[in-house]
């Protein structure tokens, strides 16, 4: 099973890979090369609903423009893994992204049979070859690069810019009124991969949890295409519907190609109360004995350390969204390194002393009031919590016993 899985995971990254050097070899017609076409342009949205890859979970977005013969989709979500540094670029927040360009016949290669829907968009000659030259122009080599960033510039608020673009004022969403978080709307999405949303609640903060309007939501390509079927847009002083009509391409499941809901054994929540048995079995062993089983405070607080380490990182050294403030930093950071290497050395206990009396009554309180954070917390966050602040109580009471 396993074997299969990677060979799997193999193959959707040659795939992608392979898409991505078509993608950028493809040469669009220049304006002036169908001219001749002017008034056949037609631009539509096209949605990928979800596949099961976690690259692929929130869907996909392009755009399509037609205009005689001529007929090409635009993809913002093109990226090369050959790119030097490719993946400490991503974490770090500052990877390109490519604008690629697909003939009709290899749009959906690789989706696995996702469904597929085309909205053509109601849009005048004028909008529509602003939106072509614009597609064509930027989807050049020198111009295809892009700083990719999941919630504010990614394949799904790309078009939805351009075609804002084209329309400007004209152009005009539907209100809404429900109280929506990005983190709402991404744990929808990774309902059936609960290790995928816990790192996202571990290393993105608050600002995952204000409330969006109707433009921030369309950063998940299914919200884009919800919000084009309300849509308007005002010309000649009537109100028309920005989606003439909707067209199924590739019919499937709405909820898109999804792996099956992880067992409940297999997920974070079950992983951390697990840890939280050891820990509390561990800690009672040490309690009667009167000694700190030290490799035990050492393997726990390097790896609350190393946690720390990247959270760290994404909130002082990395470029992407929502990485700072985070409140998680105050029960997984790099001072944890500290009592991991401190409880070996017998002159070091007043300092280890000091911290422990510190740890404690920092993660207790981060418990207490969460509530009144603004920042939602991850079910597994809060056993996982308890971990270093059980450790730092079976210190200070055995320290105290045995003084």
């Amino acid at each position: 099973m396993a074997h299969h899985l990677l060979n799997r995971k193999i193959c959707t990254l040659l795939i992608v890979a392979l898409l991505g050097m078509v993608a950028t070899a493809q040469k669009p017609p220049m304006p002036n090369d169908t001219a001749k076409h002017e008034d056949s342009i037609v631009v539509k949205l096209v949605t990928f609903y979800p596949g099961d890859e976690v690259f692929a979970v929130y869907g996909h977005t392009d755009l399509r423009v037609t205009q005689g013969k001529h007929d090409y989709y635009y993809n913002y979500g093109v990226f090369d893994f050959k790119t030097p540094n490719f993946v400490y670029r991503f974490v770090r927040g500052d990877a390109e992204y490519m604008c690629g360009v697909l003939p009709p016949n290899l749009a959906a290669y690789g989706m696995d049979g996702r469904r597929m829907i085309e909205q053509r968009l109601n849009l005048t000659q004028q909008q529509a070859r602003a939106v072509r030259d614009y597609l064509v122009i930027n989807s050049l080599p020198g111009n295809n690069t892009y700083c990719y960033q999941y919630l504010g510039d990614n394949c799904s608020t790309r078009p939805r810019d351009i075609i804002e673009m084209a329309l400007g004022d004209s152009l005009h969403y539907a209100p809404v009124t429900d109280f929506v978080t990005y983190r709402d709307m991404m744990s929808h999405y990774t309902a059936n991969y609960p290790w995928e949303q816990f790192g996202i609640d571990l290393v993105l903060g608050p600002r995952l949890d204000q409330p969006l309007d109707e433009r921030q939501r369309m950063f998940i390509p299914m919200a884009l295409m919800q919000a084009y079927d309300h849509a308007t847009v005002t010309r000649d002083g009537q109100t028309q519907p920005l989606v003439i009509d909707t067209q199924v391409m590739v019919d499937g499941s709405e909820q898109g190609t999804v792996l099956p809901p992880t067992p409940w054994w297999r997920t974070p929540i079950a992983a951390a109360l697990l840890m939280l048995v050891i820990t509390v079995a561990m800690t009672v062993r040490d309690l009667r004995r009167r000694k700190v089983t030290r490799w035990f405070d050492t393997v726990l607080y390097t790896l609350y350390a190393m946690v720390g380490c990247v959270l760290f990182f994404l909130m002082f050294c990395s470029v992407r969204e929502a990485t700072w403030p985070n409140y998680n930093a105050f029960w997984a950071n790099p001072f944890m390194l500290f009592p991991a290497v401190a409880v070996w050395f017998a002159s070091a206990r007043s300092a280890l002393k000091a911290y422990h009396w510190i740890n404690l009554m920092v993660i207790v309180l981060l418990m207490l009031a969460w509530y009144w954070i603004p920042q939602v917390a991850n079910p597994a966050f809060f056993p996982l919590m308890a971990l270093p602040a059980i450790r730092s109580a079976n210190f200070l009471l055995i320290n105290r016993c045995n003084s």
